[in-house]
């Protein structure tokens, strides 16, 4: 039972004051979104499945291709190189996307790596990352909730249009 004065209004009339639901935040109005999984096998998809249903619903699916990569291939090092938990950002600052991956392990990528080669299972994210990113970085984190150390691994996907 509804104990607050404000009248019932249905979602069709979202011009009035006590609409329940908030008016969609306009295609370049500024949003972000966060998931933090558990150090498990099943986080990447897991993470993949939200960002494509995040730029979806976004009508950003034209970038969906290239984030989901590019995520994919983090969160796989993450959930195989940290001992702990990992999580996703997604930001949009119209016309750039930017999908930032952290995990509690300290290690940052080493810049330039020798190519690896063609039955290798491993070693080739960060040239993917090279590769199809507009722009990528990354940083160490310090001190926080879960403990000392760790980083966080962006990148930047721009809107053509």
């Amino acid at each position: 039972m509804r104990t607050d004065p404000t009248p019932y209004v249905p979602y069709d009339a979202p011009d009035t004051p006590y609409a329940l639901h908030p008016a969609p935040i306009p295609f370049a109005g500024p949003w972000s979104y966060e998931l933090v999984f558990p150090r498990d096998p099943r986080g990447p998809r897991i993470a993949r499945t939200n960002l494509r249903a995040i730029l979806d619903a976004h009508e950003l699916a034209e970038l969906s291709y290239r984030a989901e990569l590019l995520a994919s291939e983090l969160t796989t090092n993450s959930v195989r190189n940290a001992q702990g938990p990992a999580g996703v950002r997604v930001q949009w600052r119209h016309p750039v996307l930017r999908v930032s991956v952290w995990d509690l392990s300290p290690d940052l990528p080493e810049p330039c790596r020798p190519a690896v080669g063609p039955e290798a299972e491993a070693g080739r994210g960060l040239a993917i990352l090279e590769l199809v990113a507009d722009r990528w970085g990354g940083c160490a984190i310090g001190e926080g909730e879960l403990g000392s150390g760790g980083k966080t691994i962006w990148f930047e996907l721009a809107l053509t249009s």
